[in-house]
């Protein structure tokens, strides 16, 4: 059974419209911020479940990360298009099957168990879309490939989404061998590329998107999210991390450290569990990481995590502490004082930093921290002031730690802690 609808044309991206029938085996769709990738990419699979007989496994590095980034973009397509009446959207299991019977099943890395017993309820699996494709490692990916099997009538396709990083990523080594740079299409028997930038997404962004990518000064966030290219980036803050199951060992310590910075609107609220070991500093849990969270409901999320353990925050949102405490969580205002975000910095580099594979948006951000550059292009001893919230909740969570260290070096500044 297949369902027609009437979608015109308007509601695409005109670059994007070829690629509605593209049957390529791997299929890549990359490029800078605000480019109309995911949104597209979500359209395709509603097309397919109507129309064209393919079940859907949406798959992203940790399961958690899936429910406010694709599943949502999905079920907002479905509605958009006003078809609400053809799709049955299960959020507790994340399933969303449509009334031809073919489903888009959305799964995390994270759990292999699942992922192996994970069949549609009708037909094989002959689609599978891994976004933020670069959050996941090569032998994932030749994982998934074995899971497109299975006899079906249409041609099996392995998709990956995401904005590009690193020259040095095992994507960019993998899949873009014969990649010219200025080109924005490639296409083989085997491969298809396609790269886009907001340019591509105009009529669906706001002056203000386009303002705040065109006026980006990083030369390599420009690079990167602006103009959607391969990028190359020094000058990391943190060099002395590596990521590993620490599934076993979780719950093996005798103190832990729990920190959070407040976020809302701009700024996700991101909290932690961390521990520590002889020299190594185990970064075990991402409690929170996500925009738009009250304090009530951050509350209710460290409650079963942490118990009555204290969690050391951001001291600049006083308010903020005091609604946890009544809330009942033992919540800390971290100290505060100049120079102490270098200091905290400087601490967490005695460490082998050891990140554990589910704290994706920890390792996304030990990827990208870095230090700034003067205008001749020479580094200087301050951080970017991005994609450090996880970072800077392990700086409070290290709080006493890392003061009764400042005492131990004589910085006597009065108030000299953590920010």
């Amino acid at each position: 059974m297949n369902v027609n609808i009437q979608i015109s044309k308007k509601v695409f991206n005109e670059v994007y419209i070829p690629y509605l029938g593209n049957n390529i085996r791997t299929q890549i769709f990359f490029g800078g911020s605000s480019a109309g990738k995911s949104v597209f990419i979500s359209q395709r699979c509603v097309i397919d479940l109507l129309e064209n007989n393919r079940n859907y496994l949406v798959i992203r590095n940790t399961a958690n990360t899936l429910r406010t980034s694709v599943f949502n973009e999905i079920k907002k397509v479905i509605s958009n298009w006003n078809a609400e009446k053809l799709f049955k959207i299960n959020k507790t299991e994340m399933t969303i099957t449509c009334i031809t019977g073919y489903q888009i099943l959305f799964r995390g890395l994270d759990d292999a168990e699942k992922l192996k017993s994970i069949i549609p309820e009708k037909g094989v699996i002959t689609d599978i879309l891994v976004e933020e494709a670069t959050e996941t490692k090569r032998d994932d990916i030749k994982q998934l490939y074995k899971r497109l099997r299975g006899k079906s009538k249409v041609l099996k396709r392995l998709t990956l989404c995401f904005n590009p990083i690193f020259r040095t990523h095992w994507i960019f080594k993998e899949y873009f061998k014969n990649w010219v740079e200025g080109e924005t299409e490639y296409h083989d028997d085997r491969l298809s590329i396609l790269k886009t930038t907001y340019k591509d997404n105009l009529r669906f962004l706001e002056q203000d998107d386009i303002d705040e990518l065109e006026n980006e000064q990083d030369p390599y966030y420009r690079e990167v999210y602006t103009l959607g290219n391969w990028g190359i980036l020094g000058d990391l803050i943190f060099t002395n991390w590596k990521i590993e199951d620490l599934t076993q060992i979780k719950n093996t310590f005798g103190t832990y450290y729990n920190g959070l910075d407040f976020g809302f609107a701009n700024d996700p609220s991101a909290a932690g569990r961390q521990a520590i070991k002889g020299k190594k500093l185990y970064i075990l849990q991402e409690l929170l990481y996500e925009l738009g969270l009250t304090n009530d409901v951050i509350a209710s999320r460290l409650k079963p995590a942490i118990g009555v353990e204290y969690i050391r925050c951001d001291s600049s949102e006083p308010k903020s502490i005091a609604e946890l405490r009544n809330y009942k969580i033992n919540a800390l205002a971290a100290k505060k004082g100049p120079g102490s975000v270098n200091f905290g910095i400087q601490y967490m580099k005695q460490f082998e930093i050891i990140v554990d594979r589910s704290c994706q948006n920890a390792i996304n951000e030990f990827q990208l921290y870095q230090w700034q550059k003067n205008k001749d292009g020479e580094v200087i001893n301050i951080p970017v002031d991005r994609n450090n919230h996880f970072i800077d909740q392990i700086r409070y969570a290290l709080n006493d730690r890392i003061f009764e260290k400042e005492k131990e070096e004589e910085y006597t500044s009065d108030g000299l802690g953590i920010f």
